[in-house]
């Protein structure tokens, strides 16, 4: 007859559960996630009075509060809108679809047929490298079948079917069946992580906050000091005015800008890639086109 008490697990392999106080911070923490509404809140707070009294580092703590926000988030909230996406046509010339993979760096690009409404797949870029060794090729050939997802998809349920069916990108629908953007799994790991840093991004000696983009655009974080800016674009912003770009850019338009909204500031141009929390994390920045005489008439 066997001396363990029926009904208790003894675990796997024979070793015995640990007691509840040997179980980890994050085990423990898990226990407080319960369907409630009221819940979520309460993790939070359990989470900042764990890291107040250093049983987990800062770090730690936001990442795990992003994966609990993430729950409530859906692909609408992060994807790139339809007016941002990069595209191929199919029935552009090789050179022209080149130029654009170069251009943007991208490593997925959606290809349209006809109208961009109209989407038809995938098109990988190392793929289109077999174009210029076999001219002959036809590019529907090399198409991946393209992912349609609605504007309401959950995150969490995102990143599983991203995970289980090893895909990396998935066209975003509205409500009347439009296409409304599109949302890669890098963006859904960096609501858990944080921004992610490519190979064509280029880091400035100015303390992470100005990226040199392949197409020879920049971007800037919207905490990135004013000094900062002044110096890597030669501009001449008061510095004794605001503290940072994206403070200067929502008092020139009264508001904080939204996710692709484009502002005029002095000699440069700023476009919001990325808002979160009612402020701008990134902006694109590029040198805006000086007048011709024609304009000044």
């Amino acid at each position: 007859m066997s001396d363990s008490a029926p009904g208790r697990p003894s675990g796997k392999a024979g070793k015995p559960t640990r007691p509840r106080e040997e179980r980890t911070f994050f085990e423990r923490v898990l226990d407080f996630l319960t369907p409630g509404p009221d819940s979520t809140k309460d993790l939070i707070d359990a989470l900042a009075d764990a890291e107040h009294r250093e049983l987990i580092e800062p770090e730690s703590r936001l990442m795990l509060e992003r994966v609990i926000r993430m729950a409530d988030m859906t692909a609408g909230d992060v994807m790139v809108a339809v007016r941002r996406m990069d595209m191929l046509d199919i029935d552009s010339p090789y050179e022209e679809l080149l130029k654009l993979v170069i251009t943007t760096g991208h490593s997925r690009f959606p290809v349209y047929e006809g109208s961009r409404d109209n989407i038809i797949g995938v098109l990988l870029a190392k793929d289109l490298l077999k174009l210029q060794r076999a001219p002959g090729l036809n590019l529907r050939t090399l198409m991946r079948p393209v992912e349609f997802i609605p504007e309401s998809k959950g995150l969490n349920d995102l990143l599983r079917e991203f995970r289980s069916n090893r895909i990396h990108l998935a066209i975003v629908f509205d409500e009347f069946g439009r296409t409304a953007g599109l949302i890669t799994i890098e963006d859904v790991l960096e609501e858990i992580v944080g921004e992610i840093e490519d190979e064509f991004d280029v880091e400035e000696n100015n303390g992470g906050s100005v990226f040199t983009l392949a197409d020879g655009s920049h971007r800037v974080a919207g905490d990135a000091d004013i000094e900062v800016v002044n110096e890597a674009f030669d501009a001449q912003f008061p510095e004794d005015e605001f503290d940072t770009i994206g403070g200067l850019v929502a008092h020139e338009l009264g508001r904080v800008p939204r996710r692709g909204e484009v502002t005029q500031i002095g000699p440069l141009r700023f476009t919001v890639m990325l808002a979160r929390g009612g402020s701008v994390r990134w902006f694109k920045v590029v040198r805006a086109e000086a007048p011709t005489e024609q304009d000044d008439v």
